[in-house]
């Protein structure tokens, strides 16, 4: 089993477990709910940086914002799954987007 596998099934055991009471019944509702998270935690990450120019820094916590970056992960991952994919075809995907964002940046996008 390779990483991304291992990652998909931990994901899937995780819902297994979760109280899903309030989690939407239909697909779209459910990514646009995991979007909203990934957002929220994409924030909490952001607010481990110093970004407010106007105050005094106050040091980057890189264990914080790796736990950040995995709770990202979790949503990103589950959103996949809703929407049908499998690791192989996440990587088939990332392949696809990455060569078309090659190509913008060698033609000066």
């Amino acid at each position: 089993m390779d990483s991304m596998e291992e990652i998909f099934k931990m994901q899937r055991g995780f819902v297994v477990k979760s109280d899903l009471a309030r989690y939407p019944e239909d697909a779209e509702a459910r990514v646009s709910a995991l979007c909203t998270a990934m957002i929220h935690e994409a924030v909490e990450l952001q607010r481990l940086t110093d970004w407010k120019w106007w105050k005094a820094p106050s040091g980057f916590d890189e264990g914080a914002a790796r736990e950040e970056l995995i709770d990202i992960l979790h949503f990103v991952v589950q959103a996949a799954i809703e929407l049908g994919m499998e690791p192989d075809a996440v990587l088939r995907e990332y392949r696809r987007k990455n060569e078309i964002n090659v190509r913008r940046q060698e033609r000066g996008y």
